[in-house]
Parts: C-alpha cells; structure tokens; sequence
C-alpha cells in the first residue's frame, strides 16, 4: 500500500481530496495533510510517505519550492503535482525535478490512479516482487466483472467473520467452481487468497497505528490466532508482524 500526503492551500478542496476519494481502491492510504509547502515538509519527515499529491501555488512555500527541498534532503517520496493551472512553464519545470506527474483540477480519478499505478510498478521494477503483494486485491478493485464486486462487497463488509467461497457462491447462484474460476481469471487468487489479502491490508493499518497489541489486531480483522496471522505475513509479506512492529517503531524514532 502507497502511504500518500496531500498538499493544497485550500482546506475545501484538501478535505474533498482525503474524504471523498477511494484511495484503498487505489492502493493507496492518506497518512498526512498540510496546507503549504512548509507544512508539509514537517508532516513528510513525521509521516514518511511514499507519495506526496501536492498543490504548485501555495502560500509560504509552494509545490515547486518543496519538492526541491525534499530532494535536497534525499527524501525519496514521489511527487504528483495537482494544479488548475494548465502553465507550460510549471509543466517544464516538473520535467526538470523529474515528478512522477502533472494532474489538473478539478481531479480525474482514473488519471489518479493510473499516477499512483504507474508508481507501483516503479517501486516493483525498482525493488522486486515484495512491494506487489497485495496486486490479486488490487486488480479485483479495478475489474468491472460483477462476480467480483460481488465478492469484494462481502469481504468488506464480513471479512472479521467466517466467510467461504462456497457460501459465496450459492449466494450468487454460481457453482464454486465456477466463482472460483473467474476470480482467478479477473485477480490470480481464490476466494481464501483475496480474503487474506484484504484482511492482511487491514492489519497492516492496525498495525501503524500502534494502538493494538499484534495478537489483538490479529483477532480484530478475522485470523483469529497469532499463528494463522504469522503464516499469513510470512506468505505475502515475507516478515512477521512482531518483526512489522519493530520496523515501524524503528521508523518512528528515526
């Protein structure tokens, strides 16, 4: 999951971009906001973010004065500029600080995501195959087949519980087989494999929150044990959430 803060002046316009944008559908989680630029740099060095989505005319400091102070830190988070001024001079001077891309407001969300996909794939030509453990979950978000939305709705809504690709699949009339096709069709996983994805997405939420003890997040999104929650980690993540924990906290004092 890209963690992603969001830059703009205009509280309206910031709070419409944190609140009303399906940014798990994109892969993606809001971890900060800010107002300006310098603002912003303060949130970008407590939250680390993977992405940041930010305004080019601000007061203070504005996007392109920021970006230039994150490189200049080394700070690696990737930029998206969002602007409502269509200026070829802004788009010629965020070619030259080499950002990810130039989106115009009001936003396009399939332009959004295709931004936030196309840092993904970077971050996985860059890094390898770990960053794309969740790529079953996230194309199931972007198919239109309806067996799958289907799917997904449930998941969302009873993934704490016990759940099962044959009860799903005589709810909606199909045979297992037949569910258990299309799913593997539209995302490479089974209904077990999606499930565990969007739960393992879940916990890790839980987990940067440090609020939870690891045993209690594992009960909180339908593991149940520790155990089949390790097994589950090692699987897709190739760590422990003990392990998670650790980095995380880490992260925080540094």
């Amino acid at each position: 999951m890209l963690n992603l803060v969001i830059v703009e002046d205009e509280e309206i316009i910031r709070r419409g971009l944190v609140c009303t944008i399906d940014w798990l559908k994109m892969g993606a989680k809001v971890v900060g906001e800010a107002a300006n630029g310098k603002e912003a740099l303060e949130v970008i060095k407590a939250t680390r973010p993977d992405v940041v989505l930010t305004d080019i005319r601000m007061p203070v400091m504005d996007g392109i004065a920021m970006t230039e102070a994150l490189q200049s830190m080394g700070n690696p988070a990737k930029i998206i500029y969002l602007t409502s001024y269509a200026d070829f001079s802004y788009a010629q001077r965020a070619l030259q600080l080499e950002v990810c891309d130039y989106l115009l407001k009001p936003v396009n969300e399939t332009d959004l995501t295709k931004a936030l996909d196309k840092i993904n794939k970077q971050r996985e030509n860059d890094k390898g195959e770990d960053l794309s453990w969740d790529e079953g979950l996230r194309a199931a978000y972007h198919t239109g087949n309806p067996y799958v939305q289907a799917v997904l709705k449930r998941i969302e809504r009873d993934f704490k519980g016990r759940l099962s690709g044959e009860a799903m699949a005589e709810e909606l009339g199909v045979s297992a087989s037949y569910l258990s096709r299309k799913l593997k069709e539209e995302t490479g996983l089974s209904f077990g494999g999606l499930l565990t994805q969007y739960r393992l997405k879940q916990a890790i939420e839980l987990l940067q929150a440090g609020t939870w003890r690891v045993y209690e997040v594992a009960e909180q999104t339908g593991f149940g044990d520790y155990k089949n929650f390790t097994q589950a980690f090692k699987k897709y993540l190739h760590t422990t959430p003990k392990a998670f924990m650790q980095e995380i906290t880490v992260g925080i004092k540094l």
